[in-house]
């Protein structure tokens, strides 16, 4: 027979050791996600969900998703998969799952509340105003449909609070657009532009804001015109500032335009 070298049989020992220690530096933790004892991983999944590590808990429910589906855990499994991404704050992840589990099980107990989670991480992943609002109007969308079906959930007052700020990120957007052309001093532009905003959204939060600008715009457009046509542009201004003060008498605009307005008076009693 012949003889095995020692540094080849030194080399196996080795391997060997470096292995059996690789296994013993294995949590508890990374063992139960190989293993297939089902009731074991189940029980510490939910152990660390109650301990509050849910990242790891996350880990473990998705190692159930197979062990579990089609059985009696299967929505439990599903639920407490997303419902632990959303409580580590991984909303995209938590939003793929709820969807995921709304479509396959509507009618589950967990039903109501997975739905008003996704709304929870549609709205999260919404955008301040500059930015593109697609997000905001499928979370819009989301959440009516939710308040249909769940006319009188625990839910509807958050509900109706994240569309009240949507809507509100909404109408500032399209304020803060049509005053651009204000603050680049365009003021033919702004004037229709401000005007176009409340024709299409007379209840805009911002309308105040958007009607002192319009009024601005008439006055700047008409001062920095030429002299032949300032008249019809300051009658343009007079008009626009008696329907700002009758519908806002009391604006903290009101003194600044009350000056404007006496004076294109002066300007309109000379011509």
């Amino acid at each position: 027979m012949r003889n095995v070298p020692f540094r080849s049989v030194v080399a196996v020992v080795l391997s060997a050791v470096m292995l059996l220690a690789f296994q013993s530096c294995k949590s508890q933790y990374e063992l139960m996600l190989e293993s297939h004892d089902v009731p074991a991983k189940y029980k510490m999944a939910f152990d660390l969900f109650d301990a509050g590590k849910y990242a790891k808990a996350a880990g473990m429910f998705e190692s159930l998703k197979i062990a579990v589906g089609g059985t009696a855990q299967d929505d439990t499994v599903q639920y407490y998969t997303a419902y632990s991404h959303y409580c580590y704050g991984d909303m995209a992840a938590a939003e793929q799952a709820f969807e995921s589990f709304i479509n396959v099980y509507p009618r589950s107990p967990f039903a109501d509340k997975a739905r008003f989670m996704y709304l929870d991480c549609l709205y999260s992943s919404t955008y301040r105003y500059e930015l593109d609002q697609t997000p905001t109007y499928k979370a819009l969308a989301a959440i009516a449909n939710y308040l249909i079906d769940y006319p009188d959930s625990e839910y509807a007052a958050q509900c109706h609070a994240m569309i009240d700020r949507l809507e509100e990120r909404l109408d500032r957007k399209e304020y803060e657009s049509a005053k651009l052309y204000y603050t680049i001093e365009d003021y033919k532009a702004a004037h229709y532009a401000l005007k176009l905003v409340l024709k299409e959204d007379a209840d805009n939060v911002y309308r105040e804001d958007i009607m002192y600008y319009t009024v601005m715009s008439a006055y700047k457009y008409a001062f920095n015109s030429v002299a032949d046509r300032q008249r019809d542009r300051y009658v343009t201004f007079t008009d626009d500032y008696f329907t700002f003060v009758s519908e806002f008498p009391d604006s903290k605009y009101r003194k600044e335009l009350d000056g404007l307005a006496a004076k294109v008076q002066n300007i309109l009693n000379k011509k």
